[in-house]
């Protein structure tokens, strides 16, 4: 009995998606809810699972293919899956019936255990798999800390820590290759001018990263964006943080960091200037009674937003877990459509990648986006005395057509003060 296996219904914003890699090649066997195939949107990566027990048949759709919810994309077939050195099934990998090239490109079996005794592979997120694949690595042997014994990144990179000293001792064995080495540096290189020289590689963009630029392009080309820009001691931070972040460490199972005071800070600011937190729809103002703050984190896929909901009604222990969590389901991927879903304001930290200044573009439909950049000593004015205090530069686009100036103005300056003076953040004045 043949069962279709089909993409499934997709979020109400996305309208296709593409076939990032299949877990399986047909005769393999599978078992039901297993990832078989991983399909990406422009916001994040879904996992299609096997309809059924059995054997996957054939492959309809291939790596690269452009799909739609319900499409039908492969075959499962009831029965027992292929034995190690049997023939693959039709639309395996070789040559058609009639002599031609196989059109099925090579499927990604990293990690993927001997089928004769009818393992199973473990489901990895792309970013494990991608790692597990660059250092050639068995999956089996790597203790997942997931949910349900799941591989995560930092498993990987644990276990390739932990097989390092071992390498080491086998150093004075690589001669051979150290040879061979210095034998290719010694060859003659190109010469200059010709293509060989010249090298170019040329690979499709990612879903992701169209998308991020297709919405980069139509703020600069919808939005009246402008961005004014202050500077805020953080000293006060930086001495409350260091003060209490080990009983809060203790206390909340989580470290305290920077970006709660500033998920605190932007929130009381929303508050008192809500052209900021508003949207425009057409030729209609709206004005939203939540506050929904987007956290922009780097991810191996690129930029993602996920959305910190409600944070006025969050604390900081809530906010740093939030983050912490967000953070490491960008780095697996799995993040779901509905983190990255709304959101009414935006924060983006360019200093945890040495940024001193930049100009952040808002992320339609939001009003605004808050830039944090890197903290840096320089010498300052205070009470007539020039002292050296960690300073942080702010930038704040915004949308002139909503936000006047004088709004986008006072709106950072309410940041600035209330991090300068963070017991403002407890008593919210």
């Amino acid at each position: 009995m043949s069962i279709e296996v089909k993409i499934p219904q997709l979020p109400e914003s996305v309208a296709d998606a593409t076939i990032v890699s299949w877990h399986k090649r047909p005769g393999d066997t599978v078992q039901r809810d297993e990832t078989l195939v991983d399909i990406e949107t422009d916001k994040v990566v879904l996992e299609v699972p096997a309809p059924e027990d059995g054997v996957l048949g054939d492959i309809v759709e291939d790596e690269g293919s452009v799909v739609t919810a319900g499409q039908v994309i492969g075959h499962v077939e009831k029965g027992e899956g292929k034995k190690k050195g049997t023939k693959p099934a039709a639309g395996a990998a070789g040559k058609d019936e009639d002599g031609g090239k196989d059109t099925q490109r090579p499927q990604d079996t990293a990690g993927e255990p001997d089928r004769a005794g009818g393992d199973q592979a473990p489901s990895l997120s792309p970013a494990v798999r991608k790692l597990v694949a660059e250092h050639d690595l068995d999956p089996a042997r790597i203790e997942g800390s997931g949910k349900g014994g799941r591989i995560l990144k930092e498993d990987v990179l644990r276990h390739l820590q932990a097989q390092a000293p071992a390498k080491s001792a086998s150093a004075p064995e690589a001669a051979p290759a150290e040879t061979e080495a210095a034998q290719t540096a010694s060859e003659p290189r190109p010469e200059p001018g010709t293509p060989e020289a010249r090298p170019e590689k040329r690979v499709p963009m990612t879903r992701l990263r169209a998308r991020v630029a297709e919405r980069l392009v139509e703020a600069q080309q919808t939005a009246a964006m402008l961005t004014t820009f202050n500077e805020v001691n953080m000293k006060p931070v930086m001495d409350l943080r260091a003060q209490y972040k080990d009983r809060f460490e203790k206390r909340h199972g989580v470290r305290l960091g920077f970006m709660s005071f500033f998920v605190k800070a932007a929130t009381e600011a929303l508050k008192r200037f809500p052209e900021v937190n508003a949207s425009i729809d057409g030729r209609d103002i709206v004005y939203h009674g939540y506050f929904d703050i987007g956290i922009a984190v780097s991810s191996p896929r690129g930029l993602v937003v996920p959305i910190l909901r409600d944070t006025d009604a969050l604390t900081m222990p809530d906010i740093e877990r939030a983050i912490a969590d967000f953070g490491q389901q960008a780095e697996d991927g799995s993040l779901g459509i509905e983190d990255l879903t709304g959101g009414t304001f935006t924060i983006s930290n360019g200093g945890v990648f040495g940024s001193l200044l930049s100009t952040p573009i808002i992320n339609p439909p939001q009003s605004a986006i808050l830039g944090m950049h890197r903290i840096q000593e320089r010498p300052v004015a205070e009470h007539g005395e020039v002292v050296i205090r960690p300073m942080m530069y702010l930038a704040l686009s915004y949308d002139h057509r909503l936000v006047d100036g004088r709004e986008a103005v006072q709106f950072l300056v309410t940041i600035k003060d209330m991090l300068e003076d963070p017991t403002r953040l407890l008593l919210e004045v």
